[in-house]
């Protein structure tokens, strides 16, 4: 949560009385996290709308490497209100699998200092 916190408050986080500020490797980590996220959702919504027509369809390994570098969150959201691959073992799995991935990342980042200078 600190991180969303210093997203909140336009890149200054209060911690235990001092401000401490996001680091260039914070703000590009962040850049290319909402990239991912957002070209997640909307490829999810995309290959929705083409399966309802019968067009040309998003592979699904393009779906899952594009969970993996970072658009698992997004692509999970995506899911959900679309209803798309929600019955598919591998989705409900590794999707949700990828999510924590980054969690687990993002957390081990903030424990060594790299993200709150």
């Amino acid at each position: 949560m600190p991180v969303l916190c210093a997203v909140v408050r336009e890149g200054v986080q209060m911690q235990k009385g001092y401000y401490k500020e996001m680091t260039l490797v914070c703000k590009c980590l962040l850049t290319y996290l909402l990239i991912m996220n957002l070209l997640a959702f909307i490829l999810c919504g995309l290959d929705k709308w083409k399966a309802r027509r019968g067009y040309w369809r998003v592979p699904e390994r393009v779906l899952f490497g594009l969970s993996f570098l970072g658009g698992g969150a997004a692509f999970w959201l995506g899911m959900r209100l679309f209803h798309h691959k929600t019955r598919h073992w591998s989705f409900r799995i590794l999707i949700p699998l990828s999510v924590v991935l980054w969690a687990a990342i993002v957390v081990l980042l903030l424990m060594k200092g790299v993200l709150i200078a």
